[in-house]
């Protein structure tokens, strides 16, 4: 009962390993796809704010070349005020001729940012309000340097964005020096797992990092594929239980149908072997007593060799049906059982003799109880013989134990060395126990205390234990029930 529990339990552990493996396979691959789907987002937001970013150099450096040599002359100054109308993001174009200076409002900035152009070759940025999406890009060039003022909130290009800005759960951000401006919020749940990207735009006038983040929150896993590949792991799980004990049950059954063959053989050689016996006497009674008459009607003158004649032909016939029953007896005897003896452990040979008796303990609510000592050698036994006289025995003990309630109904096997050199097998139950008048009689063939019983499974059970060098007997009244005790040799004798 022990191993049957271990194995249900190592069954339970493997359906639950292959469920949860299944689900977490489902929801990994599920993560990995979100995963390279939020990273190409954020690739391809990188690249487009690039371009935006890059067009104002573009822009910045146009209007250098372009700049008349002279003042008065046209030029990029013509198109300064449609510039606005054709970029959205410029919000304002500023210049600071050769002889002139920048607004008041931002001169000191716009100056500062104009040295660094000066210095680095390339625009540079001057006023940052990155959280409020403005700042100044300034381009020293002479004789005239400019200045764009940008609107991040219209640099970024949404007829090309590649999620919905208000649906999608990716935080989009652009941040410069401790200042962050928002493009997109997303959404960020207090748990989940979190992917994050920061790159730093493609033109260095424009320094700031684009900053994505997505946190997948557990709504988003694929809970009603997770729970199909477990309802279908634990209907797979089921489904190969019950071909298990389809499998179980039917070889259960044929060895039972085996063990029940052979004991219908051998019970039928116990009653050959009883009625040979019963009749091999009056056979030679009348044998003897045939030629003793043939003797008589010798002396006597009427027909004697009629009578001569009839009793040769009787003393024939009698002769014919002993060597008859004779020739029945040495067919149905038993081999040698000792001769066929191989080393076997009892305790396996109890555990199979169990495990076939299965239903028959579930249906009585009866749970047998094992108790082996450690370390028990193997015995010497023929393993047919020795797997019947266990079943039969524990066959007996659930019959005794259908007399008690179900509450009160204990099987007991217990497996030790009594002495060096022999096993001993004890099967006690805790039924009603066996009459003190029956107990002298319980191995007589044909005696039985059970109604419809043939009162010969015992007998045949002490035959073959002594048939393979092991006895059997009803151990003394001690307590509750009924026990028997089969004494066998161990395989290795025991100094």
């Amino acid at each position: 009962m022990n191993k049957a529990w271990h194995r249900r339990t190592a069954a339970t552990l493997a359906c639950l390993l292959a469920a949860g493996s299944g689900a977490g396979w489902l929801a990994h691959a599920r993560l990995q796809q979100l995963q390279a789907a939020f990273e190409t987002d954020a690739r391809i937001v990188h690249r487009l704010l690039s371009q935006r970013m890059v067009q104002h150099d573009a822009i910045l450096s146009t209007l250098a070349l372009l700049q008349p040599a002279e003042p008065g002359l046209g030029g990029a100054d013509a198109a300064l005020p449609r510039l606005p109308s054709v970029y959205p993001q410029i919000l304002e174009v500023l210049r600071r001729p050769a002889d002139g200076t920048w607004p008041a409002a931002a001169r000191a900035p716009l100056e500062a940012a104009e040295a660094v152009s000066r210095a680095t070759g390339h625009a540079a940025l001057a006023r940052p309000d990155i959280a409020a999406g403005r700042y100044h890009l300034v381009l020293a060039s002479a004789p005239t340097s400019y200045a764009l003022h940008i609107d991040l909130h219209a640099t970024v290009p949404h007829d090309e964005w590649p999620m919905d800005p208000v649906t999608s759960p990716v935080r989009v951000t652009l941040e410069h020096a401790d200042q962050a401006f928002t493009v997109q919020p997303g959404r960020t749940p207090d748990r989940g797992w979190s992917y994050g990207f920061r790159k730093t735009l493609a033109s260095p006038s424009q320094p700031l990092d684009v900053v994505a983040q997505r946190v997948v929150g557990w709504d988003e896993l694929p809970w009603l594929a997770m729970l199909g590949w477990c309802a279908a792991t634990a209907a797979a799980a089921v489904a190969m239980r019950m071909l298990w004990r389809h499998r179980v049950a039917r070889r259960r059954a044929e060895e039972l149908l085996r063990l029940g063959q052979v004991a219908r053989l051998n019970t039928l050689g116990e009653l050959a072997a009883g009625m040979a016996h019963e009749l091999n006497q009056p056979l030679t009674a009348l044998l003897s007593s045939t030629q003793a008459a043939q003797r008589l009607l010798g002396d006597e003158p009427p027909d004697l060799d009629t009578a001569r004649t009839a009793m040769a032909r009787a003393v024939e016939q009698a002769r014919r049906a002993s060597d008859v029953v004779g020739r029945l007896r040495r067919l149905v005897e038993r081999p040698d059982l000792a001769g066929q003896a191989q080393p076997l452990q009892l305790a396996t040979a109890v555990h199979d003799a169990l495990h076939l008796l299965e239903p028959e303990c579930r249906a009585r609510a009866v749970v047998p109880e094992v108790h082996a000592e450690p370390g028990l050698p193997a015995v010497l036994a023929e393993p047919v013989a020795l797997q019947q006289i266990v079943h039969n025995l524990v066959v007996n003990a659930l019959q005794a134990l259908e007399q008690v309630p179900a509450t009160e109904r204990r099987l007991e096997l217990h497996l030790a060395m009594p002495t060096p050199g022999q096993i001993q097998l004890t099967v006690r139950d805790h039924g009603p126990g066996i009459p003190p008048e029956a107990r002298e009689r319980l191995f007589e063939p044909f005696f039985t205390t059970r109604a419809g019983g043939l009162g010969l499974g015992l007998p045949l059970c002490e035959s073959l234990a002594q048939a393979m060098g092991a006895s059997l007997q009803l151990a003394p009244g001690n307590g509750r029930g009924a026990a028997f005790v089969l004494l066998l040799p161990a395989a290795t004798p025991t100094p």
